[in-house]
């Protein structure tokens, strides 16, 4: 039986169960993992802390308790995608080689990234700015503020493989690295680590320190890991400021 076949043939209670384990340990794993490697790396003097100031009272109880929202919404939502599959809306690709996943991966990563921007960018609006406070109440970013939303934008942001799965019959293992590679680049994004200081701003490996500047100036760099979709609605901010560690 294949990956696809299993997941088509779970029941709805055992869809959410999968779910809900599926994303706490996606979830634990990447706090706990960025927060090692960031002090490990912190010895051994490479890369630098972006934002030395101490974190706020309680925020990190605050973000964990947010982020548990988040992992209920997401786990609990994979019932959509199975809905989808139980209604011939969408269907999975039982057959599909190496080469073909490798595509549809790099094609969902950067859908991924368009459509991070785009909710991103109305979550920075009077309408919906209000559901995003939430998130930048971590003005100094922790590993741990990677899920910590509102419900609202956890909704938002948690339905990037619907669209998608309705286009194309993607393979099961393609899907499955949606959530897998967005976490990790979302917890580097987070992690208040510069860990590539000699590259520009622009540069792919800098992803840690274009958001690390949105979280100190929420007014640009609305985009995930790459930075295309800023270029490209001219959104994105480069300051001196992010040449250097805050301290003050």
């Amino acid at each position: 039986m294949t990956a696809a076949q299993a997941f088509t043939e779970l029941n709805a209670w055992q869809v959410m169960a999968w779910g809900l384990l599926f994303f706490g340990v996606l979830y634990t794993a990447g706090g706990w993992g960025m927060t090692a490697l960031t002090r490990w790396l912190q010895r051994r003097g490479v890369g630098r802390v972006l934002d030395t100031r101490p974190l706020k009272p309680d925020q990190l109880r605050r973000e964990w308790r947010q982020s548990l929202h988040s992992v209920l919404i997401f786990g609990i939502g994979m019932i959509v995608p199975w809905g989808l599959l139980q209604l011939g809306w969408a269907r999975l690709e039982p057959d599909a080689g190496p080469w073909r996943i490798a595509i549809e991966i790099v094609v969902l990563l950067i859908w991924n990234d368009v459509h991070f921007w785009i909710n991103h960018r109305l979550l920075h609006t009077r309408l919906l700015g209000r559901f995003h406070g939430d998130h930048h109440r971590s003005i100094v970013t922790t590993p741990w503020s990677t899920y910590s939303f509102h419900p609202i934008e956890a909704l938002m942001l948690g339905n990037v493989i619907l669209l998608p799965m309705v286009v194309h019959d993607f393979s099961f293992w393609s899907l499955a690295s949606v959530p897998v590679l967005s976490l990790l680049l979302n917890v580097i994004g987070h992690s208040n680590y510069d860990f590539f200081p000699g590259v520009s701003d622009t540069h792919a490996l800098a992803a840690s320190r274009r958001h690390h500047l949105h979280h100190a100036r929420p007014n640009g760099n609305y985009g995930f890991a790459l930075a295309f979709m800023d270029r490209l609605m001219r959104t994105r901010v480069a300051l001196p400021a992010t040449a250097r560690p805050r301290t003050e």
